[in-house]
């Protein structure tokens, strides 16, 4: 995610940074120069130019491609905000449970299982975190689980999944022994099944995307829009069509990209959500809570947090 102060003029005409126009470029540069052909063929032959459509259809066709670019890339904002809340969530439910469970556990007695269960939580997002991004899951929670637990991930169909199963079994095996009551385990059990409800929600953003047809429309209309553009401007504008031309593709093909990146929040791209910086809150969470010394939290490089 591009994390920048307000942009000033200079800052708005010249940033790269962030911006979708290194995607788009080639796109504008190739409309770019057909029209620029486009224009020296009416200067040229503008006999074969009777009939100039002017501005008017395009006006008309331009109005209704902007809205439908409008509702798409609000479509997948859409998705881009709602998996922030959730990932929000899932860290306010892992600072919940390194609250809860030292609390409810304490004394030296019960050190080993009050660690193996944070320890969890993190490796619980972990795996999540891998999940998203088409991950090995159970790679990525064994760097915060025993061997025992990480070959129990193996071969699971949700190693995530799995991961949160093993703190419940933990749990309940501390009330069979007196360590904690029914009440309590129950209190225990809605955080956990809290957890799963978020990793559920994401696994639902990452396999839901927007319907294809609907992008299709909306590319396909773009292309032919852009490309009957100069054909119908050339004979009004001369040479300012291929600008005007580039212009138009830049707005129209650069909300497109845009909403390409905002349509799958968990990937890697400068505009998705920072999904390293907000698994290394969840670790530094947990590591707090169990004593031990904490990474670094991760800054911006270049404006870009990840």
């Amino acid at each position: 995610m591009i994390v920048r102060p307000r942009p000033t003029l200079l800052t708005v005409m010249f940033a790269l940074r962030g911006s979708i126009l290194p995607q788009v470029a080639p796109t504008v540069i190739g409309l770019t120069v057909f029209s620029v052909g486009v224009t020296a063929a009416e200067q040229r032959w503008p006999w074969a130019f009777p009939v100039t459509a002017g501005a008017g259809p395009f006006t008309l066709i331009g109005l209704a491609l902007s809205i439908f670019l409008s509702f798409r890339n609000n479509a997948c904002y859409d998705r881009w905000w709602e998996a922030r809340k959730v990932w929000g969530s899932l860290i306010v439910e892992a600072r919940g449970l390194a609250r809860t469970i030292p609390a409810l556990l304490p004394g030296e007695e019960h050190a080993a299982l009050r660690r193996a269960c944070l320890l969890r939580v993190a490796a619980f997002t972990s795996a999540l975190h891998a999940g998203l991004r088409e991950g090995d899951e159970a790679k990525a929670a064994a760097a915060w689980l025993p061997g025992a637990d990480e070959a129990a991930l193996r071969g699971r169909p949700s190693p995530a999944d799995a991961t949160l199963a093993l703190i419940l079994a933990d749990l309940a095996a501390a009330m069979r022994r007196g360590a904690l009551t029914d009440v309590l385990l129950g209190l225990l059990e809605r955080k956990v099944a809290d957890l799963s409800a978020l990793h559920t929600a994401c696994e639902r953003i990452r396999h839901t995307p927007v319907p294809f047809a609907y992008t299709l429309l909306v590319y396909r209309t773009a292309w032919l829009y852009c490309l009957f553009l100069p054909v119908g401007l050339s004979g009004s504008l001369g040479w300012a069509t291929p600008p005007a031309v580039a212009l138009v593709a830049y707005t129209f093909f650069g909300l497109d990209a845009l909403g390409d990146e905002l349509e799958e929040p968990f990937g890697t791209a400068p505009n998705d959500l920072p999904m390293d910086a907000m698994l290394r809150t969840v670790e530094r969470t947990v590591l707090d809570a169990l004593g031990d010394p904490l990474p670094p939290a991760i800054a911006p490089d270049r404006y870009w947090l990840r």
